[in-house]
C-alpha cells in the first residue's frame, strides 16, 4: 500500500478525496526544513492539550516513538498552535533511530535544524524556539486526534509532500488510491497532448480525459 501512495502525490490525493466525498486534505502544513522527503504511512496519533495543574506522566509524544517504526508517520494534534512547540529534537532522533518515516503537526516544532541534520521530515505549521515544558501535555495516544479540521484514526494512512498533508480513511484506502493512479493517467495522457501540440484550452475541456477517472 505505501509504495503505491508514494507513487503519488497529495494533489492527486486529495482530488480522489473529493470524487468520493471523502474527508482528509488539509491545508497550512508545510515541510519545516528544505530536505524533507515525501512522507508515507500509518497514522500512529498524538493529542497535546494544555497543561494542567497536574504533571504529565509522560513527556509528550515519548510513548508513541518508542512504540513505532517503518511504515508509521507520527501525526500531532495540537490545535493548529504556532505558539508553542509540540515537537523537537531529542524526539527527532528518537523517531529517527526508530525507522519512523517522519512526523506531521498540527501546530508547531522546533530544532528544526537538527531533524535536518538527522534527514528525519517535519511537517507543521511552524517553527519556532518555545518549549512545550510547563504550557503543553500529552492528553492520550493511538486516540483519533483533530488534525486541521480532520479527524485521524490510528492506522489511516497519511501522504505529506511539498504541498502539504492528506489522510486516508484506511477503510478506503484501496478505493482512493485506485482514484488516484486514474487521476495521474489523465494527466499524463492529458501532459502529452500538449506535448503533441494539441491546445492547453481544448485539452483542459476535452471530454476523453474524463474516460480516465471512471
Amino acid at each position: 500500500m505505501t509504495p503505491r501512495l508514494l507513487a503519488l502525490d497529495t494533489c492527486l490525493v486529495s482530488d480522489a478525496l473529493d470524487a468520493l466525498g471523502l474527508p482528509g486534505a488539509t491545508t497550512g502544513i508545510r515541510p519545516l526544513h528544505g530536505t524533507a522527503r515525501t512522507v508515507a504511512g500509518a497514522a500512529v496519533t498524538v493529542r497535546i492539550g494544555p497543561r494542567g495543574s497536574a504533571a504529565p506522566a509522560h513527556h509528550l509524544a515519548t510513548p508513541a516513538v518508542a512504540a513505532s517504526g517503518p511504515g508509521q508517520v507520527l501525526v500531532i494534534g495540537n490545535q493548529g498552535r504556532t505558539d508553542v512547540s509540540a515537537w523537537g529534537g531529542i524526539l527527532s532522533f528518537a523517531a529517527a533511530r526508530r525507522g519512523i518515516e517522519g512526523v506531521v503537526v498540527d501546530g508547531a516544532a522546533r530544532d528544526i535544524g537538527e531533524a535536518e541534520e538527522l534527514g528525519f521530515p517535519v511537517y507543521g505549521r511552524a517553527a519556532v524556539p518555545v518549549t512545550a515544558r510547563g504550557r503543553i501535555v500529552q492528553e492520550a495516544w493511538d486516540v483519533p486526534v483533530d488534525f486541521a479540521g480532520v479527524t485521524v484514526d490510528p492506522g489511516d494512512l497519511v501522504l505529506a509532500d511539498v504541498n502539504g498533508v492528506v489522510f486516508v480513511p484506511r477503510d478506503r484506502a484501496d478505493e482512493v488510491i485506485a482514484v488516484a493512479e486514474r487521476l495521474a493517467a489523465r494527466e499524463r495522457a492529458m501532459i502529452e497532448a500538449v506535448r503533441a501540440g494539441e491546445s492547453v484550452v481544448d485539452v483542459m475541456h476535452d471530454s476523453r480525459f474524463e474516460e480516465a477517472t471512471r
